[in-house]
């Protein structure tokens, strides 16, 4: 099924490139380094060459075709930073560069990329970075540390996306040190911080000519990346011409990246017409998220004969999160109990055979296969952190394990739940009545499933089937994506579908998803609207954390606070990539990175076949 990523988790990109964290290396230190690691060593010393999943020796050329997300059905801007607005897909990642790069095989680790090196002071207040003397922009212009003060001035303000202000939150002020130093002051010792800072997203002081910032719509990027905005039908299709004068092709994280002289994104209405028109040889490459259509759709002559190639790519990423959002802004779903009850009219199992072919694993919390996923009864180190904050905690999260999502396989059934859900929902004031659940007022319990593109049609059905056996009067609407992303923006829905990119650590996103002053900004991505001073005190912990085990521990705490919140029904997710391509067409690296997204490892990695 498509699935429709949250904001913090389209931005994120700039500020953790190439969608991996950024952290650094080891403790503090006061001089300058090419690479800076939060938790552990540098794989790559000073004076490597080259990554080792990507090939120095990658032909340049060629084009690659690919297909915008099924959620994006037009594009009205070029500024990708601001609240109102669709910007063209591939923008970000393309065209847009930072002071620190990520590795896709260390996903605690940032790399010199405009800066040459960042020195961060021994009481972790300060990151100082250097930029280089070859950075430049796209116009030809000097990238200056300036233009990097500018570019934080502007995402903090008001006239862009407020997920901006909460992930940029712990630092306190840039300064210009000289026309190519630019220092980070933060507002307490936070281990992440310089690697946030490291992610900024850079553009020119001069993009928009001196407009405010939020009326920078039309203008293409003043930017640094190996990309330009090139052929546009505009709304509709997007190429991106790779910059002959690309002023990092020689950099050791460059080398043998972006090999593609042009990349083109097509948009098409629906996934019914992208399959026709992959099948039909419109563009290069697509990955598939319905379970059915890959089982189904994907297969036939053209498969057979080798034109075209089906592959499930194998990742050791960490699991996604996905799931029925539940907005506790609504008075009716402010109880635990009820929204605990919504979950368990969930029937996965059923859905997994029926639906799914029996592909994917059930999500279980928000941190899925990885170091971080709560499991059983606290562990030590959990209740180390737990325990400080026991008076703000329901006694539960100490005494009974951490809530899993209901299961109907025998000797558990959907039956069986439905019984739970009803005391649930009778012991928090709602019965069924005169044909409806209703509260000792007679309200009756609406419930309006939000989503875009219809993709969710034929699984939401038998759950809203199910959920009226409970009384619950549910409907199911769609809308067009950008009124989506505007009801979502002011929080005016009762439930919609996301998908949260699982990450191998976690950090500063973390505040724009879960924390209270998040659930109170508009546009923010704490669209479940938890207001928790437990979760607020955990994020922080989190975020601030200096070595791997806390990191690991206040996660898990993390975890398990949020699950017994039952804030959302959890849906499923995969361990792997599911894709199509053009036979013949393509070469990629004969290493393949530990951590990636399919698509980004294909444009980052892979080349024309000559």
């Amino acid at each position: 099924m498509p699935r429709c990523p949250d904001r913090i988790t389209r931005l994120f990109r700039f500020i953790r490139p190439l969608a991996l964290l950024l952290c650094a290396a080891g403790a503090p230190s006061a001089f300058a380094a090419h690479a800076y690691s939060q938790f552990g060593d540098i794989k790559y010393p000073a004076g490597f060459t080259h990554f080792e999943w990507a090939n120095p020796q990658a032909p340049k050329g060629g084009e690659v075709q690919l297909v915008a997300p099924t959620r994006v059905t037009q594009f009205d801007k070029y500024n990708p930073f601001t609240l109102k607005g669709t910007a063209p897909p591939g923008l970000t990642g393309l065209t847009f560069e930072s002071l620190l790069t990520g590795s896709l095989d260390e996903p605690t680790t940032g790399y010199g990329l405009l800066a040459e090196d960042v020195t961060v002071s021994p009481d972790r207040l300060s990151a100082t970075f250097r930029l280089r003397a070859e950075a430049r922009f796209n116009d030809g212009s000097p990238v200056q540390a300036a233009d990097v003060k500018h570019s934080y001035d502007m995402l903090v303000s008001k006239q862009a996306a407020p997920v901006f202000r909460s992930v940029y939150a712990d630092i306190a002020k840039v300064t210009v040190v000289d026309a190519r130093t630019v220092r980070f002051d933060f507002k307490r010792p936070n281990a992440e911080a310089p690697l946030v800072a490291g992610g900024i997203p850079v553009f020119s002081r001069k993009w928009g000519g001196g407009k405010p910032f939020d009326q920078i719509v039309m203008e293409q990027p003043i930017s640094s990346g190996p990309y330009k905005v090139g052929r546009v039908d505009f709304g509709r299709d997007v190429t991106y011409q790779r910059n002959p004068d690309y002023w990092g092709r020689d950099l050791p994280v460059r080398r043998g990246l972006y090999n593609f002289d042009r990349v083109t994104y097509k948009i098409y209405k629906d996934s019914t017409a992208q399959t026709e028109a992959f099948m039909a040889g419109e563009f290069d490459y697509v990955q598939v998220f319905s379970a059915r259509e890959w089982a189904r759709v994907y297969r036939g002559k053209k498969f057979d004969r080798g034109e075209l190639v089906r592959e499930e790519l194998k990742t050791n990423n960490a699991g996604d999160f996905q799931g029925y959002l539940i907005n506790t802004r609504r008075a009716r779903f402010a109880d635990p109990r009820v929204r605990r009850a919504i979950g368990l009219a969930l029937d996965y199992e059923w859905m997994n055979r029926q639906f799914f072919y029996n592909s994917y694993t059930r999500v279980r919390g928000f941190f899925n296969a990885s170091d971080f996923e709560s499991k059983g009864m606290p562990t030590p180190d959990e209740l180390a952190v737990l325990e400080p904050m026991r008076n703000k905690l329901a006694p539960e999260v100490f005494t009974q394990p951490v809530p899993l999502p209901p299961v109907t396989a025998p000797p558990d059934s959907l039956r069986g739940n439905l019984r739970e859900a009803r005391k649930l929902l009778a012991d928090a004031g709602w019965t069924y009545r005169d044909g409806a659940l209703r509260n000792a007022k007679g309200e009756v319990f609406t419930i309006e499933i939000l989503d875009s593109g219809g993709g969710l049609a034929r699984i939401v059905t038998p759950y809203v089937q199910t959920l009226a056996k409970l009384g619950f009067r549910t409907e199911y609407r769609v809308v067009d994506f950008a009124l989506l992303q505007k009801r979502l923006d002011v929080f005016d829905f009762d439930m919609t579908s996301l998908r949260l990119v699982g990450s191998e650590a976690p950090g500063a996103e973390l505040q724009d998803r879960y924390t209270s002053r998040a659930a109170e900004t508009e546009g923010s991505s704490n669209l479940m609207g938890v207001r928790d001073p437990a979760v607020d005190q955990l994020v922080d912990l989190a975020v601030s954390a200096t070595t791997r085990p806390e990191l690991v521990a206040r996660l898990r705490a993390l975890d398990r606070v949020l699950r017994h919140g039952h804030y959302a029904v959890p849906h499923w997710y995969s361990g792997s990539f599911r894709v199509a391509y053009r036979a013949n067409r393509f070469e990629r690296p004969a290493v393949a990175p530990r951590y990636y997204q399919a698509e980004s490892w294909l444009l980052a990695t892979w080349w024309r076949k000559p």
